[in-house]
């Protein structure tokens, strides 16, 4: 992604992603960087020379209570970390990342990396050199590097904005890595367009030309590119898949399809999905209605309805069952938490079942499914875990999460969110007294 001539030839540096123009003082660059930083950590103010990506990656590091002077922390190692890095997507196309970026990192003593999707580190390889003094900031396999947990740096950012960037220097969010250069490229999966982590070169100073983005990009298509390839081979391709977290209309992914399925169509197949020995009329109703008044006439013509919307056969009555094992996001989170996999199962939640429906079976399963995974991090006690959820919308109003994290990771940021929200659990009632007639 190198940046276009100005028709002006003024600017050369006209990629607002790019971190250095061709021809420019990198020393100087730095000075004022560092100028800049001191500035915004004392003051909360971000003056201009700071490109725009930088200055509102380091307002949401201050908000998330990152400090200038943190460190990342080890989230998965040993035995977790190689039983998650085999199960992740992008374990497909390492060979393809250490083909392209291998040589280029090793002969110019750079490093090559690849996190996923929560800026966790999972592979980092190159110069023996470069990897023992990045070893000493924690840029090591299993690492987080969230921008949440560590603040700005290209792997954190690119999956942070969904963009190629590059962090030069003093534009790090934390001071130990400001000796450092990084650009990385989000690498999503191609049939669902959902960001599976970033692929990532740090290094000296002389990553910081637009060459650097621009290869890095390249090769996160590339990967894309193969995955696609990849896909129609896959084991579970043509098994039907049900993503139902976080959306209120689910989706159906069965034979190359994806079927978006209706508000009360969603709500059946979850249960459906549950109950592979099928559910009678009777205990689908109840299941799905809180309106008692429903007749099993109003039940069966949406499975008349579903029926057409699936592949011919999936959907059997007497009782009502799915013909065919389906797989959905909410029992892999599940499965996960049944493991004690607790950073996997976060890392596949993505919001609450269904979160719009009244269905009562549904209800329960959402809470359930919730409940079991907050309580697990809860006792899990890791600050990042536990940010990551206070911060999701879903979490926002948790006093018992944001009451764990204050206790991990006591910053400001965090007491003074905990401490509105006690207040406003304890703030008394006030009832509107009605005039007399």
């Amino acid at each position: 992604m190198s940046p276009a001539a100005s028709p002006s030839g003024e600017d050369e540096l006209t990629d607002p992603w790019v971190a250095l123009k061709p021809g420019a003082d990198p020393a100087e660059r730095v000075r004022v960087l560092r100028r800049a930083h001191e500035t915004f950590t004392e003051a909360g103010t971000v003056p201009k020379p700071v490109r725009a990506v930088v200055a509102d990656s380091w307002r949401r590091s201050a908000r998330a209570g990152v400090g200038p002077d943190g460190t990342a922390s080890v989230e998965l190692a040993d035995g977790d970390l190689g039983a998650y890095r085999a199960e992740h997507p992008l374990a497909r196309v390492m060979p393809l990342f250490r083909e392209l970026l291998g040589t280029f990192a090793a002969d110019g003593e750079h490093l090559l990396a690849v996190c996923d999707a929560h800026g966790r580190l999972l592979w980092v390889e190159g110069h023996p050199t470069t990897r023992r003094r990045a070893g000493r900031m924690n840029f090591v396999p299993g690492a987080r590097w969230a921008e949440t947990a560590v603040g700005t740096n290209a792997p954190g950012t690119a999956v942070a904005v969904d963009r190629p960037v590059q962090v030069f220097a003093a534009e790090h969010f934390i001071r130990r890595v400001q000796p450092w250069t990084c650009a990385a490229a989000p690498v999503h999966d191609p049939r669902t367009g959902r960001v599976l982590g970033a692929v990532d070169i740090t290094g000296g100073d002389g990553l910081a030309h637009p060459h650097s983005l621009g290869f890095v990009q390249a090769v996160a298509r590339a990967a894309e590119s193969h995955l696609a390839l990849l896909a129609p081979s896959a084991p579970t391709s043509d098994a039907p898949e049900l993503i139902a977290l976080g959306r209120d209309e689910a989706q159906l992914r069965m034979g190359g399809r994806r079927i978006r399925l209706s508000r009360r169509h969603s709500e059946i197949l979850v249960l459906l999905s549950r109950h592979p020995e099928g559910l009678t009329g009777d205990e689908l109703l109840c299941a799905l209605y809180e309106d008692e008044s429903v007749t099993p006439v109003t039940l069966r013509a949406e499975l008349a309805r579903l029926r057409r919307t699936l592949s011919p056969g999936l959907l059997a009555s007497r009782p009502y069952r799915l013909t065919a094992p389906v797989e959905s996001d909410m029992a892999v989170v599940e499965r996960r938490l049944d493991a004690g996999a607790v950073t996997a199962a976060a890392t596949a939640y993505t919001g609450p079942l269904l979160p719009g429906s009244q269905a009562p079976a549904v209800v329960r399963l959402r809470r359930l499914l919730a409940d079991g995974l907050r309580t697990a991090l809860i006792a899990r006690r890791d600050p990042d875990l536990l940010a990551d959820w206070a911060h999701a919308p879903w979490g926002e109003d948790d006093l018992d999460v944001w009451q764990a994290l204050a206790a991990v990771r006591p910053t400001a940021a965090v007491r003074s969110r905990l401490a509105a929200l006690e207040s406003e659990l304890t703030a008394p009632v006030t009832w509107e007294r009605r005039p007399a007639r």
